[in-house]
């Protein structure tokens, strides 16, 4: 995916789903001059593990968003209840096309993938197809909750790229318990979608809209 886009938006239902789904390709986004807005919906503080301030999530996420390369004053944090969602979901569409006309005209937004069955996520990814009917759309993957995914697109990561992957997610320490979170299952995963795309490392995506 080496198609020039300016402004990108990257929405993450949690702190952390960005990091794991696209967090090379927003690396490589940034590196070639892509302007990148974060958006987590929820620092999920009803989830942080015992031993860690209720906010802990929102001093991680701007750790590791920096690890991307992204600036602070483009990571936005929202106090959505994890889990919650689907009760609230037009004040969340609300929030995203509010953002949207604040931060410029996007041309591509990432999301997570239309087959994520967890039910923040669903709500994420649904709501950001109303938002923007007229933007490049991708699904991001979460391998955990996905049963199904269309691989439709791959973004060809470098070194430098999945390294910063990788640091990215390692700042949240509130998580290291989460298996998804080794190191080496990140890496593992890049490789074998770099085996499918025929380079050395890859994320894969669903190709939700394309505008070209």
């Amino acid at each position: 995916m080496d198609i020039n886009f300016k402004n990108v938006l990257v929405l993450s239902p949690h702190t952390d789903d960005v990091e794991f789904g696209a967090g090379g390709t927003v690396n490589k986004l940034i590196h070639q001059g892509s302007k990148v807005t974060y958006v987590a919906f929820s620092i999920c503080e009803e989830s942080v593990p015992e031993g860690f301030p209720k906010d802990i999530l929102d001093k991680e996420v701007r750790l590791s968003t920096a690890k991307l390369g992204i600036k602070s004053g483009d990571v936005i944090t929202l106090r959505y209840k994890v889990r919650k969602f689907s009760y609230v979901r037009q004040d969340i569409l609300e929030d995203i096309v509010r953002i949207g006309k604040e931060r410029g005209s996007f041309d591509l937004v990432m999301v997570p993938s239309v087959h994520d069955i967890h039910q923040d996520h669903e709500v994420i990814s649904q709501e950001s197809i109303r938002a923007f009917k007229n933007t490049t759309l991708l699904g991001y993957e979460l391998g955990w909750n996905i049963i199904h995914f269309d691989i439709q697109c791959f973004s060809i990561l470098d070194e430098i790229n999945l390294n910063a992957k990788v640091a990215a997610i390692q700042e949240y320490k509130s998580q290291e318990h989460r298996k998804y979170s080794d190191s080496d299952i990140i890496r593992s995963l890049a490789k074998v979608r770099g085996l499918q795309a025929g380079c050395d490392y890859a994320e894969a995506f669903e190709v939700i809209r394309l505008f070209m």
